[in-house]
């Protein structure tokens, strides 16, 4: 769970980051990608707001001498990654009304298989 929380802000960061042409570096250090992003955007978040997610990106995927992750720390996790969302989908809606739409996502098969 933790580590999905840290991805779902890496990628609403560097979505934003995209939106406004702004080039980043490959990393998943969400404070760094966030001071990426102009002032002038007016995302308010600043890097400590982050910075907790960071240690997720690595923790659970890769083996090692980890401290254990806790529920609590998960819950913050989500609570986290939720803020990042809530902050960086206000400018991606605005971003909408240029014209651009989310994708719709592929309508269920019904029980039919895919054959390609």
């Amino acid at each position: 769970m933790c580590f999905h929380a840290q991805q779902c802000a890496e990628k609403y960061l560097k979505a934003l980051l995209t939106l406004h042409a702004v080039p980043f570096p490959k990393t998943h250090d969400l404070p760094e990608l966030l001071l990426g992003i102009p002032q002038s955007v007016g995302v308010r978040l600043r890097p400590p707001d982050v910075a907790m997610l960071n240690r997720y990106s690595i923790d659970g995927r890769y083996p090692g001498d980890w401290e254990p992750i806790t529920r609590a720390d998960a819950e913050q996790a989500v609570v986290t990654a939720r803020r990042v969302r809530d902050a960086i989908r206000v400018h991606l809606q605005s971003f909408q009304s240029f014209g651009v739409r989310s994708c719709n996502p592929t309508p269920p098969l019904h029980g039919r298989r895919r054959t390609w």
